[in-house]
């Protein structure tokens, strides 16, 4: 019997000066691929459990392709991994989209590894979404997303710069060129920027103690370390 759809999260390797630049200041190199690294693991726990849940296949797609099995070793099974195919972000989204089309899935959940608190419920929204429409998307706080799914090829869908205000915004235009129906869930947020570090900090500061632990507990002895260099 065929899953009710795939669910893949793109992930980096957590090495200095490759991952979260725009966090250095206030992190140095090495303490940002820590972050990224702790983000990664919390990522990759949640989806695990929520692919259970809502009968998804769970697939790491991995950049760059000399990180897989690194990555392997610490994805939670039963995780399949493959390494990230095109020259863009752009194009390796489309890959993965068509990559799991290919394999017979009805529906595609897309998400990136740092964006911790994106959880379960948001995942089964989503794909729920997905009945009636074909593009969900979950916009963040930056003009782009953090989720992103999909039932039908998306060939264009993502044709335009990943790096810029207008992310969601140009999507919406390709989607409507393509015409496919798209869903706009409720605005999640990723982690880029020294303001964004402070808006998890406030949303881990509300949520119980289980929500996001490897993070939880990196930013934990962050402060504790940054706080025995003043003394």
């Amino acid at each position: 019997m065929k899953r009710a759809g795939v669910l893949v999260v793109f992930a980096k390797a957590p090495r200095p000066g490759e991952v979260k630049t725009r966090l250095c200041p206030p992190l140095t190199p090495e303490q940002a691929a820590e972050f990224y690294g702790a983000m990664l693991d919390d990522v990759l726990e949640t989806s695990s459990r929520a692919a259970g849940h809502l009968d998804l296949e769970p697939v790491l797609t991995v950049h760059p392709p000399d990180a897989c099995a690194a990555l392997a070793r610490r994805a939670p099974l039963p995780f399949r991994v493959v390494r990230q195919r095109g020259a863009s972000l752009a194009e390796r989204m489309q890959w993965a989209v068509s990559e799991a089309l290919a394999t017979g899935a009805r529906r595609v959940l897309l998400r990136g590894s740092d964006s911790p608190t994106l959880d379960e419920a948001a995942l089964a929204t989503a794909l729920h979404a997905l009945d009636d429409h074909d593009l969900a998307l979950r916009p963040d706080r930056d003009g782009g997303y953090t989720l992103v799914g999909v039932r039908r090829e998306a060939a264009e869908l993502f044709a335009h710069p990943m790096s810029s205000d207008r992310v969601l915004e140009q999507t919406l235009e390709n989607a409507g060129r393509l015409g496919f129906s798209a869903s706009i869930g409720e605005i999640g947020f990723d982690v880029d920027t020294g303001l964004d570090l402070s808006h998890l900090r406030h949303i881990l500061g509300q949520c119980h103690e289980g929500v996001c632990p490897h993070t939880r507990r990196w930013l934990q002895n962050y402060d504790l370390r940054k706080n025995k260099d003043l003394t």
